[in-house]
């Protein structure tokens, strides 16, 4: 199926050239991108130019079956631009693509934490985060404030059921290192996230447990191998 492609422009005029190398791209993204059904590409320029020589900014967003993947890239000249945005588009798709044939084991909690450092429970995470970040800081050189206030940006999201093999998927494909979601096997709403390699970890909440109540160590499973399992 063909992609359709759609430009955006914000203070800047396309020509028919850089049209022509976006629709170039995207027909030869086609075999990564099995049911995306529209791309869209956004050029903009910024009104004051003062601020930086990389003025122009380009967002990709590619849409199908349910699935939003948007990269974005700056640069001083819009195609150059586009291509790193795109190349990084092509990237997740390509990495989506490989994670579903690849069935390596998954090493055990206590391999991958092995070489983790153990917090101190007297100090609060926020402040040992924030310590290790400044201590890093001024072992490379760079003039660090004293006082660093602490940010916290709040975002509400709808709810959408899917099970854990999907929410990777999508965590891969917005390119972020873990994703909230509602179980739809459960019901109940979990987090996966990032591990070193191909491996993936996912916490959900219980109610009925104890408040004094500790994980063990968890089980694991390969990814796909439920989709497998119901095919035969």
């Amino acid at each position: 199926m063909t992609i359709d492609v759609s430009f955006i422009a914000r203070n800047i005029t396309p020509s028919e050239t850089y049209r022509e190398h976006v629709r170039e791209r995207v027909a030869r993204l086609e075999h990564l991108a099995a049911g995306a059904d529209s791309i869209e590409v956004k050029t903009s320029r910024p009104s004051s130019q003062r601020h930086s020589e990389q003025n122009v900014k380009v967002e990709v967003t590619l849409r199908g079956n349910g699935t939003v993947v948007r990269t974005e890239a700056d640069d001083d000249d819009k195609t150059v631009a586009f291509d790193k945005a795109f190349t990084r588009l092509s990237e997740r798709l390509r990495r989506l693509h490989d994670r579903r044939k690849d069935r390596r084991r998954q090493a055990s909690v206590a391999e991958a934490t092995a070489d983790m450092v153990p917090v101190d429970s007297n100090v609060s995470l926020v402040e040992q985060v924030l310590a290790a970040r400044k201590a890093e800081e001024q072992a490379a050189g760079m003039d660090v404030p004293e006082d660093t206030p602490v940010r916290i940006r709040e975002k509400t999201f709808p709810v959408t059921p899917m099970t854990v093999d999907e929410a990777v998927d999508a965590m891969e494909l917005v390119g972020h290192d873990f994703y909230l979601f509602q179980n739809s096997e459960t019901g109940v709403p979990g987090v996966v996230y990032r591990r070193q390699g191909w491996q993936y970890g996912v916490i959900s909440l219980d109610e009925s447990l104890p408040a004094d109540h500790v994980p063990d160590g968890g089980r694991e499973r390969f990814y796909g191998e439920k989709k497998a399992a119901a095919a035969e």
